[in-house]
Protein backbone atom coordinates (compact mmCIF):
# COMPACT_ATOMS: atom_id res chain seq x y z
CA UNK A 1 0.00 0.00 0.00
CA UNK A 2 1.83 3.17 -1.15
CA UNK A 3 0.39 5.18 1.77
CA UNK A 4 2.42 3.04 4.19
CA UNK A 5 5.74 4.13 2.75
CA UNK A 6 4.69 7.70 2.06
CA UNK A 7 3.67 7.75 5.72
CA UNK A 8 7.21 6.72 6.67
CA UNK A 9 8.55 9.53 4.48
CA UNK A 10 6.22 12.09 6.07
CA UNK A 11 7.76 11.27 9.46
CA UNK A 12 11.15 12.56 8.36
CA UNK A 13 12.34 9.56 6.34
CA UNK A 14 12.18 11.06 2.86
CA UNK A 15 14.31 8.30 1.30
CA UNK A 16 11.50 5.80 2.02
CA UNK A 17 8.69 7.21 -0.10
CA UNK A 18 6.87 4.68 -2.28
CA UNK A 19 8.23 6.28 -5.44
CA UNK A 20 11.80 5.78 -4.24
CA UNK A 21 11.17 2.23 -3.00
CA UNK A 22 9.36 0.84 -6.04
CA UNK A 23 12.62 0.18 -7.97
CA UNK A 24 13.87 -1.95 -5.07
CA UNK A 25 10.64 -3.95 -4.92
CA UNK A 26 10.97 -4.58 -8.65
CA UNK A 27 14.66 -5.43 -8.35
CA UNK A 28 14.13 -8.31 -5.93
CA UNK A 29 11.27 -10.13 -7.66
CA UNK A 30 10.67 -12.22 -10.73
CA UNK A 31 6.91 -12.06 -11.20
CA UNK A 32 5.65 -14.93 -13.34
CA UNK A 33 2.18 -13.47 -13.91
CA UNK A 34 2.60 -9.75 -14.54
CA UNK A 35 5.12 -7.57 -16.37
CA UNK A 36 4.57 -3.84 -16.07
CA UNK A 37 5.71 -0.76 -14.15
CA UNK A 38 4.69 -2.29 -10.80
CA UNK A 39 6.32 -5.69 -11.14
CA UNK A 40 9.88 -6.92 -11.56
CA UNK A 41 10.78 -9.89 -13.75
CA UNK A 42 14.50 -10.44 -13.29
CA UNK A 43 15.04 -10.63 -9.52
CA UNK A 44 16.14 -13.51 -7.31
CA UNK A 45 12.71 -14.13 -5.72
CA UNK A 46 10.00 -15.74 -7.90
CA UNK A 47 6.41 -14.56 -7.45
CA UNK A 48 3.36 -16.49 -8.59
CA UNK A 49 -0.36 -16.78 -7.91
CA UNK A 50 -2.53 -19.89 -7.72
CA UNK A 51 -5.04 -19.74 -10.53
CA UNK A 52 -8.64 -20.69 -9.92
CA UNK A 53 -8.37 -24.15 -11.49
CA UNK A 54 -5.68 -25.09 -8.92
CA UNK A 55 -7.74 -24.14 -5.86
CA UNK A 56 -9.43 -26.62 -3.54
CA UNK A 57 -13.25 -26.51 -3.15
CA UNK A 58 -13.07 -24.62 0.16
CA UNK A 59 -10.86 -21.93 -1.39
CA UNK A 60 -13.21 -21.63 -4.39
CA UNK A 61 -16.18 -21.40 -2.03
CA UNK A 62 -14.48 -18.61 -0.09
CA UNK A 63 -13.65 -16.79 -3.34
CA UNK A 64 -17.24 -16.97 -4.60
CA UNK A 65 -18.77 -16.09 -1.23
CA UNK A 66 -16.75 -12.86 -1.16
CA UNK A 67 -17.97 -12.01 -4.68
CA UNK A 68 -21.54 -12.83 -3.64
CA UNK A 69 -21.28 -10.28 -0.81
CA UNK A 70 -20.30 -7.61 -3.34
CA UNK A 71 -16.52 -7.48 -3.00
CA UNK A 72 -14.66 -6.97 -6.28
CA UNK A 73 -12.34 -9.50 -7.82
CA UNK A 74 -8.66 -8.65 -7.39
CA UNK A 75 -6.36 -10.33 -9.88
CA UNK A 76 -3.24 -8.88 -8.26
CA UNK A 77 -2.93 -7.93 -4.60
CA UNK A 78 0.49 -6.41 -5.38
CA UNK A 79 -1.08 -3.74 -7.56
CA UNK A 80 -1.31 -0.52 -5.51
CA UNK A 81 -4.93 -0.08 -6.60
CA UNK A 82 -5.90 -3.69 -5.95
CA UNK A 83 -8.42 -4.71 -3.30
CA UNK A 84 -11.14 -7.30 -2.88
CA UNK A 85 -10.78 -11.05 -3.23
CA UNK A 86 -8.18 -12.81 -5.32
CA UNK A 87 -5.10 -15.03 -5.34
CA UNK A 88 -2.26 -14.07 -3.03
CA UNK A 89 1.14 -13.36 -4.60
CA UNK A 90 3.40 -16.09 -3.20
CA UNK A 91 7.15 -16.68 -3.37
CA UNK A 92 6.86 -20.43 -3.77
CA UNK A 93 7.65 -22.79 -6.63
CA UNK A 94 6.40 -26.39 -6.63
CA UNK A 95 5.54 -26.15 -2.93
CA UNK A 96 8.91 -24.71 -1.86
CA UNK A 97 8.93 -21.23 -0.35
CA UNK A 98 11.70 -19.33 -2.10
CA UNK A 99 13.45 -17.70 0.84
CA UNK A 100 16.32 -15.23 0.74
CA UNK A 101 18.58 -18.14 1.73
CA UNK A 102 17.68 -19.79 -1.58
CA UNK A 103 17.29 -16.73 -3.81
CA UNK A 104 20.12 -14.56 -2.52
CA UNK A 105 22.65 -16.62 -0.55
CA UNK A 106 22.75 -19.95 -2.33
CA UNK A 107 24.00 -18.55 -5.68
CA UNK A 108 26.87 -16.60 -4.05
CA UNK A 109 27.90 -18.67 -1.03
CA UNK A 110 31.07 -19.75 -2.88
CA UNK A 111 32.47 -16.20 -2.95
CA UNK A 112 35.81 -15.83 -1.18
CA UNK A 113 34.77 -12.53 0.40
CA UNK A 114 31.76 -14.11 2.12
CA UNK A 115 31.82 -16.23 5.27
CA UNK A 116 28.61 -17.80 6.56
CA UNK A 117 28.72 -19.29 10.02
CA UNK A 118 25.59 -21.07 11.22
CA UNK A 119 24.68 -22.25 14.73
CA UNK A 120 26.13 -19.03 16.12
CA UNK A 121 24.76 -16.93 18.95
CA UNK A 122 25.70 -13.25 19.13
CA UNK A 123 25.90 -12.03 22.74
CA UNK A 124 26.57 -8.33 22.23
CA UNK A 125 28.19 -5.68 20.06
CA UNK A 126 31.77 -4.63 20.84
CA UNK A 127 32.69 -0.95 20.97
CA UNK A 128 35.85 1.13 21.10
CA UNK A 129 34.65 4.36 22.66
CA UNK A 130 31.42 4.79 20.72
CA UNK A 131 32.41 3.03 17.53
CA UNK A 132 31.16 -0.52 16.87
CA UNK A 133 34.09 -2.76 15.96
CA UNK A 134 32.67 -6.28 16.21
CA UNK A 135 30.45 -8.76 18.02
CA UNK A 136 30.93 -11.40 20.70
CA UNK A 137 29.85 -14.78 19.30
CA UNK A 138 29.29 -18.18 20.84
CA UNK A 139 29.55 -21.18 18.51
CA UNK A 140 30.68 -24.78 18.84
CA UNK A 141 31.28 -24.42 22.56
CA UNK A 142 33.62 -21.46 22.04
CA UNK A 143 33.15 -17.75 22.65
CA UNK A 144 35.12 -15.44 20.39
CA UNK A 145 35.10 -12.03 18.72
CA UNK A 146 34.32 -11.22 15.10
CA UNK A 147 35.42 -7.74 14.01
CA UNK A 148 34.57 -5.56 11.05
CA UNK A 149 34.63 -2.03 9.69
CA UNK A 150 30.85 -1.85 9.94
CA UNK A 151 28.42 -4.01 11.91
CA UNK A 152 24.85 -4.59 10.70
CA UNK A 153 22.28 -6.20 12.97
CA UNK A 154 19.63 -8.13 11.04
CA UNK A 155 18.35 -10.30 13.85
CA UNK A 156 14.69 -9.29 13.54
CA UNK A 157 12.30 -7.13 15.57
CA UNK A 158 12.77 -9.24 18.71
CA UNK A 159 16.48 -10.04 18.78
CA UNK A 160 17.88 -6.82 17.27
CA UNK A 161 16.53 -4.55 20.04
CA UNK A 162 17.54 -7.20 22.58
CA UNK A 163 21.11 -7.10 21.24
CA UNK A 164 21.15 -3.31 21.32
CA UNK A 165 20.12 -3.32 24.98
CA UNK A 166 22.60 -6.05 25.89
CA UNK A 167 25.24 -3.82 24.28
CA UNK A 168 24.33 -0.77 26.37
CA UNK A 169 22.07 0.96 23.84
CA UNK A 170 18.53 1.54 25.07
CA UNK A 171 16.57 3.01 27.99
CA UNK A 172 19.31 3.65 30.58
CA UNK A 173 17.10 3.09 33.63
CA UNK A 174 15.91 -0.24 32.26
CA UNK A 175 19.44 -1.40 31.46
CA UNK A 176 20.55 -0.48 34.95
CA UNK A 177 18.07 -3.02 36.37
CA UNK A 178 20.31 -5.75 34.93
CA UNK A 179 23.68 -4.15 35.65
CA UNK A 180 24.25 -3.11 32.04
CA UNK A 181 26.30 0.06 31.66
CA UNK A 182 24.58 2.62 29.44
CA UNK A 183 26.54 3.54 26.33
CA UNK A 184 23.73 5.51 24.68
CA UNK A 185 20.42 6.31 26.37
CA UNK A 186 17.89 5.60 23.60
CA UNK A 187 14.42 5.28 25.14
CA UNK A 188 12.86 4.00 21.91
CA UNK A 189 14.72 0.67 21.86
CA UNK A 190 12.12 -2.05 22.41
CA UNK A 191 9.19 0.36 22.24
CA UNK A 192 6.65 0.86 19.42
CA UNK A 193 6.13 -2.90 18.97
CA UNK A 194 3.66 -3.35 16.12
CA UNK A 195 2.10 -6.46 14.64
CA UNK A 196 -0.90 -7.83 12.77
CA UNK A 197 -3.23 -9.32 15.41
CA UNK A 198 -5.66 -11.95 14.19
CA UNK A 199 -8.46 -14.22 15.38
CA UNK A 200 -9.85 -17.39 13.85
CA UNK A 201 -13.30 -18.95 13.74
CA UNK A 202 -13.75 -22.61 12.91
CA UNK A 203 -16.52 -24.68 11.36
CA UNK A 204 -16.82 -28.45 11.38
CA UNK A 205 -16.72 -29.82 7.84
CA UNK A 206 -19.21 -32.46 6.67
CA UNK A 207 -18.02 -36.08 6.97
CA UNK A 208 -17.95 -36.50 3.20
CA UNK A 209 -15.79 -33.40 2.65
CA UNK A 210 -12.21 -34.61 2.21
CA UNK A 211 -9.12 -32.86 0.90
CA UNK A 212 -6.12 -34.86 -0.26
CA UNK A 213 -3.09 -34.42 2.03
CA UNK A 214 -1.04 -33.18 -0.96
CA UNK A 215 -3.40 -30.30 -1.73
CA UNK A 216 -1.64 -27.03 -2.60
CA UNK A 217 -1.75 -25.63 0.93
CA UNK A 218 -3.74 -23.03 2.79
CA UNK A 219 -4.36 -19.35 2.29
CA UNK A 220 -3.94 -19.15 -1.47
CA UNK A 221 -6.74 -16.58 -1.68
CA UNK A 222 -7.33 -13.47 0.40
CA UNK A 223 -9.94 -10.76 0.87
CA UNK A 224 -8.44 -7.33 1.52
CA UNK A 225 -10.81 -4.51 2.40
CA UNK A 226 -11.35 -1.39 4.49
CA UNK A 227 -13.18 -1.87 7.78
CA UNK A 228 -16.51 -0.02 8.05
CA UNK A 229 -15.97 3.42 9.54
CA UNK A 230 -12.17 3.14 9.35
CA UNK A 231 -10.00 6.03 8.21
CA UNK A 232 -7.23 3.60 7.20
CA UNK A 233 -7.48 2.25 3.65
CA UNK A 234 -7.24 -1.57 3.33
CA UNK A 235 -6.72 -2.17 7.03
CA UNK A 236 -8.21 -5.71 7.07
CA UNK A 237 -7.48 -9.13 5.59
CA UNK A 238 -9.45 -12.38 5.68
CA UNK A 239 -8.17 -15.80 4.58
CA UNK A 240 -9.38 -19.38 4.76
CA UNK A 241 -7.64 -22.68 5.42
CA UNK A 242 -8.45 -26.30 6.15
CA UNK A 243 -7.27 -27.73 9.47
CA UNK A 244 -6.52 -31.43 8.96
CA UNK A 245 -6.10 -32.53 12.54
CA UNK A 246 -9.67 -31.50 13.47
CA UNK A 247 -11.36 -31.55 10.01
CA UNK A 248 -12.30 -27.89 10.38
CA UNK A 249 -12.65 -25.03 7.97
CA UNK A 250 -10.98 -21.98 9.51
CA UNK A 251 -11.72 -18.37 8.59
CA UNK A 252 -9.11 -15.93 9.88
CA UNK A 253 -9.47 -12.17 10.13
CA UNK A 254 -6.39 -10.02 10.55
CA UNK A 255 -5.95 -6.37 11.48
CA UNK A 256 -3.49 -4.94 8.98
CA UNK A 257 -3.07 -1.55 10.66
CA UNK A 258 -3.50 -1.61 14.43
CA UNK A 259 -3.59 1.49 16.59
CA UNK A 260 -2.27 -0.31 19.67
CA UNK A 261 1.44 -0.77 20.26
CA UNK A 262 3.44 -2.86 22.70
CA UNK A 263 6.96 -3.15 24.00
CA UNK A 264 9.90 -5.48 24.44
CA UNK A 265 11.96 -5.57 27.63
CA UNK A 266 14.94 -7.51 28.88
CA UNK A 267 14.51 -10.20 31.51
CA UNK A 268 18.23 -10.77 31.97
CA UNK A 269 21.67 -9.58 30.89
CA UNK A 270 22.16 -13.11 29.53
CA UNK A 271 21.60 -13.27 25.76
CA UNK A 272 20.23 -16.81 26.11
CA UNK A 273 17.28 -15.55 28.15
CA UNK A 274 14.45 -14.49 25.88
CA UNK A 275 13.20 -10.91 26.27
CA UNK A 276 9.72 -10.20 27.58
CA UNK A 277 7.37 -9.35 24.72
CA UNK A 278 4.13 -7.51 25.43
CA UNK A 279 2.12 -6.99 22.25
CA UNK A 280 -0.51 -5.01 24.18
CA UNK A 281 -3.15 -6.11 21.69
CA UNK A 282 -6.50 -4.33 21.51
CA UNK A 283 -5.62 -1.58 23.95
CA UNK A 284 -7.11 0.79 21.39
CA UNK A 285 -10.86 0.32 21.20
CA UNK A 286 -10.91 0.71 17.41
CA UNK A 287 -8.72 -2.39 17.10
CA UNK A 288 -11.25 -4.48 19.01
CA UNK A 289 -14.13 -3.06 17.00
CA UNK A 290 -12.52 -3.79 13.64
CA UNK A 291 -11.59 -7.34 14.59
CA UNK A 292 -15.11 -7.94 15.91
CA UNK A 293 -16.63 -6.62 12.69
CA UNK A 294 -14.22 -8.82 10.74
CA UNK A 295 -15.40 -11.90 12.62
CA UNK A 296 -19.00 -11.04 11.91
CA UNK A 297 -18.14 -10.64 8.22
CA UNK A 298 -16.59 -14.10 8.22
CA UNK A 299 -19.76 -15.50 9.72
CA UNK A 300 -21.76 -13.84 6.97
CA UNK A 301 -19.45 -15.36 4.36
CA UNK A 302 -20.00 -18.80 5.91
CA UNK A 303 -23.76 -18.45 5.39
CA UNK A 304 -23.38 -18.01 1.65
CA UNK A 305 -24.74 -20.78 -0.56
CA UNK A 306 -21.27 -21.25 -2.03
CA UNK A 307 -20.18 -22.95 1.18
CA UNK A 308 -22.88 -25.61 0.96
CA UNK A 309 -21.21 -28.98 1.45
CA UNK A 310 -18.00 -27.35 2.72
CA UNK A 311 -18.96 -25.78 6.06
CA UNK A 312 -21.01 -27.34 8.84
CA UNK A 313 -21.72 -26.07 12.34
CA UNK A 314 -19.74 -23.33 14.05
CA UNK A 315 -17.51 -24.83 16.74
CA UNK A 316 -15.20 -21.95 17.68
CA UNK A 317 -16.42 -19.71 19.23
CA UNK A 318 -19.05 -21.79 20.93
CA UNK A 319 -22.64 -21.29 19.75
CA UNK A 320 -24.27 -18.27 21.35
CA UNK A 321 -21.12 -16.24 21.94
CA UNK A 322 -21.36 -14.50 18.58
CA UNK A 323 -24.84 -13.21 19.45
CA UNK A 324 -23.67 -11.52 22.68
CA UNK A 325 -21.38 -8.57 21.97
CA UNK A 326 -19.84 -8.53 25.45
CA UNK A 327 -19.18 -12.28 25.28
CA UNK A 328 -17.73 -11.93 21.80
CA UNK A 329 -15.44 -9.10 22.90
CA UNK A 330 -14.17 -11.26 25.76
CA UNK A 331 -13.68 -14.21 23.41
CA UNK A 332 -11.66 -12.05 21.00
CA UNK A 333 -9.42 -10.81 23.83
CA UNK A 334 -8.87 -14.38 24.98
CA UNK A 335 -8.11 -15.71 21.48
CA UNK A 336 -6.31 -12.90 19.66
CA UNK A 337 -2.88 -13.91 18.42
CA UNK A 338 0.01 -12.94 16.21
CA UNK A 339 0.44 -13.18 12.45
CA UNK A 340 4.21 -13.19 13.17
CA UNK A 341 4.72 -9.75 11.65
CA UNK A 342 6.35 -8.00 14.60
CA UNK A 343 8.00 -4.70 13.67
CA UNK A 344 8.88 -1.20 14.83
CA UNK A 345 11.00 -1.93 17.92
CA UNK A 346 14.00 0.13 16.73
CA UNK A 347 12.23 2.55 14.45
CA UNK A 348 13.87 4.97 12.05
CA UNK A 349 13.31 8.68 12.34
CA UNK A 350 14.91 12.14 12.47
CA UNK A 351 16.66 13.51 15.54
CA UNK A 352 13.50 15.46 16.39
CA UNK A 353 11.79 12.12 17.08
CA UNK A 354 13.07 11.27 20.54
CA UNK A 355 11.85 7.67 20.25
CA UNK A 356 13.72 7.00 16.99
CA UNK A 357 16.58 4.50 17.30
CA UNK A 358 18.17 4.70 13.86
CA UNK A 359 18.28 7.37 11.19
CA UNK A 360 16.67 6.69 7.82
CA UNK A 361 19.89 5.04 6.60
CA UNK A 362 19.70 2.45 9.37
CA UNK A 363 22.55 3.98 11.40
CA UNK A 364 22.11 3.66 15.15
CA UNK A 365 21.96 7.05 16.82
CA UNK A 366 24.75 8.07 19.18
CA UNK A 367 27.36 5.59 17.88
CA UNK A 368 29.37 5.00 14.73
CA UNK A 369 29.82 1.88 12.63
CA UNK A 370 26.55 0.21 13.61
CA UNK A 371 23.34 -0.21 11.63
CA UNK A 372 20.11 -2.15 11.98
CA UNK A 373 18.36 -3.50 8.90
CA UNK A 374 15.25 -5.58 9.50
CA UNK A 375 11.59 -5.11 10.39
CA UNK A 376 12.47 -3.45 13.67
CA UNK A 377 13.30 -0.16 11.92
CA UNK A 378 9.83 0.22 10.38
CA UNK A 379 8.08 3.25 11.92
CA UNK A 380 4.81 1.32 11.71
CA UNK A 381 3.74 -2.07 10.42
CA UNK A 382 2.74 -2.13 6.77
CA UNK A 383 -0.67 -3.19 5.44
CA UNK A 384 0.69 -6.44 4.00
CA UNK A 385 2.65 -9.47 5.09
CA UNK A 386 6.12 -8.21 6.00
CA UNK A 387 8.21 -10.74 4.03
CA UNK A 388 8.69 -8.86 0.77
CA UNK A 389 8.97 -5.44 2.45
CA UNK A 390 11.86 -6.63 4.62
CA UNK A 391 13.61 -8.00 1.51
CA UNK A 392 13.15 -4.57 -0.08
CA UNK A 393 14.56 -2.92 3.05
CA UNK A 394 17.67 -5.06 2.72
CA UNK A 395 18.11 -3.88 -0.87
CA UNK A 396 17.48 -0.26 0.15
CA UNK A 397 19.99 -0.20 3.01
CA UNK A 398 22.56 -2.08 0.92
CA UNK A 399 22.20 0.68 -1.66
CA UNK A 400 22.79 3.32 1.01
CA UNK A 401 25.94 1.48 2.11
CA UNK A 402 27.29 1.15 -1.44
CA UNK A 403 26.78 4.85 -2.09
CA UNK A 404 28.67 5.76 1.08
CA UNK A 405 31.80 3.76 0.13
Amino acid sequence: VPDDYDGWASRGNNEWSFKKLLPFFRKLESDQDFSDDWHGNNGPIPVRRNQRDSLTPDQVAFYDACLALGYPECEDHNNPDGWGVGPLPLNDVDGLRWSTAIGYIEPIRHRMNLTIRGDSMVHRVLFEDKRAVGVVVESGGETFEVTGDEIVLSAGPIASPQLLMLSGIGPATHLAEFGIDSLVDLPGVGQNLRDHPSVHIAYKTPPDYVIAPDYPGAQKVALRYTAPGSDAHLDMITVMRFRYETSEAVLSTGLYLERSSGELRLQSADADVQPYVDYNYLSDESDLRRLRDGLKLNMELAKEQNFSGVIGELVHPAPGIADDEDALNLWIRQNVGTMHHASGTAKMGPDSDLMAVVDQYGRVKGVDGLRVCDGSIMPDCIRANTNVTIMMMGERVADFMRNEL
